[in-house]
């Protein structure tokens, strides 16, 4: 008999031999019908994967992403036999799934258009009820090239000639449709209940602008159509809330073809900004931060020692200064360090906590700017905290701490993620480990819920990333806490120890608003232009109905303005509801319209956002409410 540990940490017996699938039956038959993959020894397999030892096993559904990731693979190859059929001819690329998605990518004589995409859609629903089953084998590595030469599959044959001599070759087949894939895959096509292809786009093959232009069809897939209706419910809400858009709409930022890239902010998207970073400076003064300013342009020297020039060089904008290479930063922390290393450090000084709102550049490629979301130059809102190997657990609880409060104070929930050691690292892996194990340790006492991301950290150590939830369900990745005993290393930081002697410090970096640029895109799509009265740009609009409240107006402005809030005067000669239409428009907190009994009375007609008409109301009433919901960011 073979001993199985479920999820919850029971133990069941089973004979050798047994398909995932025949446990899951036997555990329940409403796991058996849900599940799509499972987790074994936490090596996501195929449900026809057969166990003959002791294992720990975990059956995924719809609700896990290894299920979901299975899902919406096996429906990009749904998608690949549904134009197989309806294109003969065309040739396969590549089919991965995606964030809410899958993709596959054709070359085929014909110009796929929007009405293709409905026939295409029509065909995979056929295959879905034909419950074609998946099933795969491996070949050896000249037999699965021959396979895909004699289909014509060249880009199949390009894909497995890169893979490395003794890599297992595997093909997964369904019906008459046979693709190479290393998997896992559902059980049959019948499990994917709900499908919809949403756009075609143009891609190079493998991504290189060398290589031919393939057509690729994105589609997304759910396990209820009730879900694909909120999921395109979604997607039609996020067109309305795009920041872009409204960013330009609301007069708060833009990006000109002048500058790809780099953002321009008006003056009204300066008002956000400067009370995110007042906020931003707020928080960390509590927290126990000292705020500093470091160069954007250092010489090619430091970046050498900190490793950014071997690791980072294509994603650098160079310059030459006085015949010396210089390079305007990507990053704070080289910076910081040399802060840090200005003077002598005790082991008294820590945790020593800096903290930078620092401009950097970073090369992109033109095809992958967007909006405020993905730039040339952004605002890190940096810090660099410094402290001993017995600080690391608490400091980096603290850390978590400080998120907790500055992400609630725009009602995020938030995802966590802990990045390992990618393959290009700097360090041996007995420090990863450590260091790997002290994230892990912080995020364990502080009962928090995470998933490991293997091979996804900072080239000199892993990190903690959160990724926040908006109002429409989707997430951001902004916060990261990254652990590092390279950088201390590589710039021979040291501080005097209660021996006398001189050791290295350990270093955090973190990042709340990951971008200040990017974090008030977020906000704009977020609150969908509607931001809480304390960051809107005007928070109070004045709409006199005739010229005759004209002084009125202005009274009640100049009171406003000497209690620093952001006031207008709509003072045009225009109808009262079309004032109130274009406050409206303009997402303004509060109006308050003014006409001869207000002026005589002493008091205002106020409307609120979304709430509407709310009455009359005493002038000084509304002024001490407004200041109170200021002041406390409500």
């Amino acid at each position: 008999m073979v001993k199985i540990t479920l999820k919850d940490g029971s133990v069941r017996e089973y004979q050798p031999g047994l398909s995932i699938q025949e446990i899951a039956e036997d555990i329940s038959r409403g796991l058996a019908k849900n599940a799509l993959v499972a987790k074994v020894n936490n090596s996501v397999v195929d449900l026809s994967s057969k166990i003959n030892e002791d294992a720990l096993l975990e059956i995924e559904t719809f609700n896990e992403d290894e299920g979901k990731d299975a899902f919406h693979h096996t429906s990009s190859h749904i998608l690949a036999q549904a134009v197989l059929r309806l294109f003969p001819g065309t040739k396969l690329g590549i089919g991965p799934a995606i964030a809410d998605g899958f993709y596959y990518d054709f070359d085929s004589e014909h110009t796929f258009t929007p009405e293709d995409l409905q026939k295409i859609e029509q065909e995979m629903e056929t295959i879905v009820k034909e419950n074609l089953v998946l099933t795969k084998q491996v070949l050896p590595r000249d037999e699965a090239i021959r396979f895909f030469q004699e289909k014509g599959e060249k880009y199949k044959v390009e894909l497995i000639e890169d893979l490395p001599t003794d890599a297992p070759i595997s093909l997964y087949t369904q019906g008459k449709f046979v693709d190479l894939c290393a998997g896992p895959h559902v059980p049959d096509t019948g499990r994917i209940k709900a499908i919809k292809l949403m756009s075609l786009a143009g891609a190079y093959w493998r991504g290189s602008e060398k290589n031919k232009m393939l057509q690729r069809i994105y589609g997304t897939s759910f396990s209820k159509k009730s879900e694909l209706d909120e999921y395109l419910f979604r997607i039609e809400e996020a067109k309305k809330r795009d920041h872009r858009k409204l960013g330009q709409e609301l007069k708060l930022f833009a990006i000109m073809d002048e500058g790809p890239g780099f953002p321009f902010f008006f003056p009204k998207g300066m008002v956000i900004r400067n009370e995110l970073e007042s906020y931003w400076r707020k928080i960390h003064r509590q927290w126990g931060y000292q705020e500093m300013k470091t160069p954007i342009i250092l010489n090619r020297e430091l970046w050498e020692r900190s490793g950014h020039w071997f690791n980072y060089r294509d994603n650098m904008y160079t310059t030459i200064i006085d015949e010396e290479d210089y390079a305007i930063k990507p990053m704070n922390c080289p910076g910081a360090i040399l802060v840090y290393n200005s003077e002598f450090h005790s082991y008294r000084d820590f945790p020593l906590r800096t903290a930078e709102l620092g401009l950097v550049h970073r090369h992109e490629l033109s095809g992958a700017l967007h909006g405020l979301m993905r730039v040339r130059s952004f605002t890190q809102d940096d810090a660099h905290i410094f402290l001993l190997p017995s600080q690391i657990t608490d400091e980096i609880k603290g850390v978590i701490d400080l998120f907790y409060v500055l992400y609630g104070q725009f009602g995020f929930e938030y995802k966590v993620e802990l990045s390992t050691k990618p393959e290009k690292a700097m360090g041996s892996d007995e420090d990863w480990e450590t260091t790997t194990k002290s994230l892990e340790r912080a995020l364990t006492e502080k009962g928090m819920t995470y998933k490991i991301n293997p091979g996804d950290g900072a080239f000199y150590g892993p990190k903690i990333d959160f990724h926040l939830k908006d109002s429409i369900g989707r997430t951001w990745q902004c916060g990261t806490i990254q652990l590092d005993v390279q950088l201390p290393e590589r710039f021979d930081m040291t501080y005097i120890g209660e021996d006398g002697q001189k050791h290295r410090p350990i270093m955090i970096h973190r990042t709340a608003f990951g971008s200040i640029e990017r974090f008030i895109g977020i906000l704009t799509e977020h609150y969908a232009g509607a931001f809480p009265t304390w960051l809107a740009p005007v928070q109070v609009k004045i709409l006199p109905i005739t010229d005759r409240q004209a002084d009125y107006a202005k009274e009640l402005s100049r009171d406003l303005f000497a209690a620093d809030v952001r006031v207008e005067i709509d003072s045009r000669s225009e109808k009262i509801g079309f004032k109130i239409r274009e406050a409206q428009m303009e997402k303004v907190p509060y109006m308050l319209v003014v006409g001869d009994k207000e002026m005589e009375n002493k008091n205002v007609a106020l409307r609120k956002r979304g709430e509407g008409d709310k009455g009359t109301v005493e002038f000084a009433k509304f002024k001490a409410a407004l200041l109170a919901e200021i002041a406390a960011r409500a």
